[in-house]
């Protein structure tokens, strides 16, 4: 396990009885650098979509653990919010909550002439993700995980 996941798995741990004391639920936590800050982002989430005060709660308290505990080496900010709208899909938990729904995915090189496509996510497994491709006769396509660099929910405007 490198450091940023043991970062990531021990922060998901501080964040599990503080997301259950506030009635919501870990969408994904990552340990990222940008330019030369390090960030914890926690994302959580609920059925009736999170509020600023959702995060300020959170953030407060999973504040409060992180400074206790003190575990990671480096200087961070954490920031803790919503996964948004355009969520991206990273785990099999939220490809499953997804099935049936509109998903923008992005390859890493051309499938087909392409690197970018939007369909109905139909089904997935370890290897593969299966998108239901509308058009004049809907087909189906098969992409393999390895190919994908991101899937999230398709945004309707």
């Amino acid at each position: 396990m490198t450091k940023r996941e043991s970062y990531e798995a021990r922060a998901e741990e501080l964040l599990g009885p503080i997301a259950e004391a506030n009635h919501v639920e870990i969408y994904d936590v990552e340990y990222v650098k940008e330019g030369s800050d390090w960030y914890l982002r926690c994302y959580i989430d609920k059925e009736e979509g999170v509020t600023i005060g959702d995060c300020e709660s959170v953030s407060r308290a999973l504040s409060e653990e992180l400074d206790r505990t003190d575990f990671i080496e480096d200087a961070y900010i954490l920031e803790v919010s919503s996964p948004g709208l355009g969520r991206q899909l990273k785990k099999d938990k939220h490809l499953r909550k997804s099935l049936l729904c509109e998903v923008d995915i992005k390859c890493y090189k051309p499938v087909n002439g392409a690197k970018e496509f939007t369909g109905i996510l139909k089904d997935f497994d370890e290897n593969t993700l299966t998108l239901g491709m509308q058009g004049n006769v809907e087909t189906d396509m098969v992409f393999e995980r390895k190919d994908i660099a991101t899937v999230k929910l398709a945004l309707d405007f």
